[in-house]
Formats: C-alpha cells, structure tokens, sequence
C-alpha cells in the first residue's frame, strides 16, 4: 500500500478492514470462537480495535509466526475450546458473503476440507525468460481465496505432517492434499478481493457504495 499503517489497519468506509472482516464472522451464528492472529507490533493496536468495536468471539490476539502457515499453527493452538470445524479467513478480505461462509462449514464437515474459488477467466500460460512455454486448459483452474474450512483434527494432523518434513505451503489446502485427503471446491464471489493494493482498495470502497 505504500504507507506505513498495515494494511489491515487501513480505514474503509471509516473503519479499519479488519473490523469489516471481524464484524462479518462476529454476526454469523454459526461461528463460535475466533483466534485473531497478528504480528508481535500490532498486538495493542488489534486489542484495542477487538474491544472498541465489542467483537464477541474473539477469545485471543496471538503473535503470528516468521510463515503464514507458522502463524495458522499459533492461531489453531490457541482456541478456548477444541473447535470441530476451524475457517482460515485472511484479515484483508472483507466484502465474504455469510452465504459462502456458511456453504465452506458445510462442504467441510462433510468432505473435511473446503476452500472458496472462482473460476479463472484468462488465459494462463507457463513462461520463463520471456518466452511462453505452455497454455494451460483455464476450464480446470481456480482464484482461490478464503475461508477455507477444515475439520479440525485433519488441518492439525496436516500441520504436524508439513512441520515435521519440513514443507512450506502457499494454503493451507496444500497442506492437506499433500495427504492425499480430498478439498471441495466452493465458488466464491469476484468481490471477495484480497485488499492489497490501492485498487483493491477503491473497488471495496465500490462495492460498499453499492450496498
């Protein structure tokens, strides 16, 4: 974003995304507990936006750690109670639908893994030092985006497995496949953008406009 606030911090329509984020899985029913993970500097500033915008089921603002899968494990270890059924959710998407939500518990208790995806538009190619080595068939790819929901003891045995070996994953979905165990596919929404740039911001501004 090029400022020195992080971007999850970042105000839309006058509030910080993340308290977009929290707002939207506080007022599902179905989510029980929440475990906010952060880095070690933004621990207060997190704390104190929980408690000024009353966040109910945020239980924990934990450290993160030096990976994203790092911080996942922190995060899973961190739960009041044993959930059945955790969502990966990144801070910097807010515009989630509680639809989709509510469909990747569902797809997740049922099959254990779920992750939100749509499908891919363009055309994908393979290239390396400028040169196009191969097209991709688009008719099996996927954006994929979050939550991905997992039951518990699968993504914790996936973790185990991935810190064991060694194993750096992109998702946490790549942690499960590695196990040979099956992940859904629930399609998602173009607007569930990751707000990572100014556009991104601008476009999630659009779309709250719109609503």
């Amino acid at each position: 974003m090029g400022g020195v606030l992080p971007k999850q911090f970042l105000l839309l329509h006058g509030k910080p995304i993340l308290q977009h984020t929290l707002e939207r899985f506080d007022n599902i029913p179905n989510i029980d507990e929440m475990v906010l993970v952060v880095p070690a500097s933004e621990v207060r500033r997190a704390e104190r936006l929980v408690a000024r915008a009353r966040i109910r089921k945020v239980s924990h603002v934990v450290v993160g750690g030096e990976h994203r899968q790092d911080s996942v494990r922190h995060g899973l270890l961190s739960f009041d109670r044993q959930p059945t059924i955790v969502l990966v959710h990144d801070a910097v998407r807010p515009l989630v639908s509680s639809e989709v939500v509510l469909e990747v518990i569902c797809q997740a208790r049922r099959h254990g893994g779920a992750v939100v995806g749509v499908p891919v538009k363009d055309t994908i190619k393979i290239g390396r030092d400028g040169l196009c080595l191969r097209t991709l068939d688009r008719r099996t790819l996927w954006a994929v985006q979050t939550p991905q929901g997992f039951r518990y003891d699968v993504l914790m045995r996936a973790h185990v497995a991935a810190q064991r070996s060694g194993f750096l994953g992109t998702d946490d979905a790549s942690l499960i496949e590695r196990l040979h165990l099956p992940v859904v596919i629930v399609e998602g929404s173009p607007w569930n953008i990751k707000i990572t740039t100014q556009e991104d911001l601008a476009c999630a501004r659009a779309w709250l406009k719109r609503g």
